[in-house]
């Protein structure tokens, strides 16, 4: 195991940190002593009630600290005492209190001295971590998820109720995610336990790639027009010559649905041998995927091009939609809005004009058919 030393920076930061500590806290029992004074009248009361508040929260923190110099776990109700001494100090205040503004100050004064003894307990853990390379409450959690984990995979493998060991598989693969969170070297050791599982699996199937019958034998052709090896020789020496990260994700894609433990057992029957914590260390953990529904956009509307028309064209048609009795100045607003035609006036009276001279041409031309026209009286 690995040691290390703090260095001269480190020292005179955490002394100061554990100075600044000790003064809040101190001044924080100096305010819990005066206000148990104030409502006992007795001194020795009153340092009762300190020692039993905030003096238990610091009692509590040196034993974490100990148990934490000596490389083991504290117990629970060390732990748990942590928490409900604070508390109880808070709760003391409030019933001493005459009014709800006296509650108030009376139950936060406590938290000083109690938050200080945590605090002073916790850099000392974390100096002592940083020093041995060693976390003793690390070692707890993860020793406890790992004897679940192995409860919970006995229970999968051997349970007779078959509903019973799909919730303990279930519960297994939440369990494997929590191993080696924390701990450095927990996870360092899986990785190589997983390593050397890789390179046992490796060297048997190089063993049996290597272990070639006669070249005589495979030179002539077997009798009976049988094949010279089943499909399963051949997926098992392919996976041989593969390596075993890229043959545990040829089947993961091969099988999607199929949680570690079978992948594993599938790798086996064809020769590679791994365990479910080294196909869980592979794949990894997939990221989450979402499907996002947008509505169809709207139809845009079919806008058809206007026909090309001349200046005298549009004249005439901007006075048929307007109307006989329609001038040349609203003629010539309405080409501007519709054609965005600019024309002068006097164009557009030359353009009527024109229309006029046309339309009466045509009806000149015309033949008409009265009475006896052309016969005889």
């Amino acid at each position: 195991m690995n040691t290390r030393s703090l260095t001269k920076t480190q020292t005179i930061v955490f002394s100061a940190l554990a100075g600044a500590m000790a003064f809040v806290g101190g001044i924080g029992a100096w305010g819990t002593y005066t206000n148990a004074a104030s409502a006992f009248h007795r001194q020795a009361t009153a340092a009762g009630v300190v020692a039993a508040g905030e003096g238990l929260t610091l009692i509590f923190a040196l034993i974490l600290l100990g148990r934490t110099m000596l490389g083991q776990p504290s117990p629970a109700p060390v732990r748990a005492g942590l928490w409900t001494a604070p508390v109880a100090a808070s709760c003391v205040g409030v019933a001493i209190a005459s009014d709800g503004r006296e509650a108030v100050v009376y139950a936060v004064t406590p938290l000083a001295m109690s938050g200080a003894a945590e605090g002073l307990g916790f850099i000392a853990r974390s100096i002592v971590v940083y020093t041995t390379g060693r976390d003793a409450e690390a070692d707890r959690r993860n020793a406890a998820t790992v004897q679940q984990l192995a409860y919970q995979q006995a229970l999968a493998a051997g349970h007779p109720d078959k509903d019973r060991q799909e919730a303990a598989t279930r519960k297994a693969w939440q369990l494997i995610g929590r191993v080696g969170a924390g701990d450095p070297g927990l996870a360092e050791g899986l990785v190589e336990v997983s390593r050397d599982r890789l390179k046992a699996g490796a060297g048997r199937a190089l063993g049996r790639m290597l272990s070639l019958p006669d070249t005589e034998g495979a030179a002539s052709p077997p009798a009976g027009g049988q094949r010279p090896r089943s499909a399963t020789e051949a997926l098992r020496r392919e996976f041989a010559e593969m390596d075993p990260v890229d043959a545990i994700r040829l089947a993961a894609d091969a099988r999607p649905d199929a949680p570690p433990a079978e992948l594993a057992h599938v790798l086996g029957a064809y020769g590679v041998s791994v365990d479910p914590v080294a196909v869980a260390l592979v794949l990894g953990q997939q990221p989450a995927e979402y499907t996002v529904d947008r509505p169809d956009a709207a139809v845009a509307p079919q806008v058809t091009e206007l026909p090309a028309l001349s200046v005298q064209d549009a004249v005439e048609e901007a006075a048929t939609a307007l109307g006989p009795d329609a001038t040349a100045r609203e003629i010539a607003d309405h080409l501007k809005q519709s054609r965005r035609l600019v024309l002068p006036e006097n164009h557009i009276r030359a353009a009527l004009s024109r229309a006029a001279k046309k339309t009466d041409s045509t009806h000149s031309a015309t033949p008409r058919n009265t009475d006896m026209e052309g016969g005889y009286a």
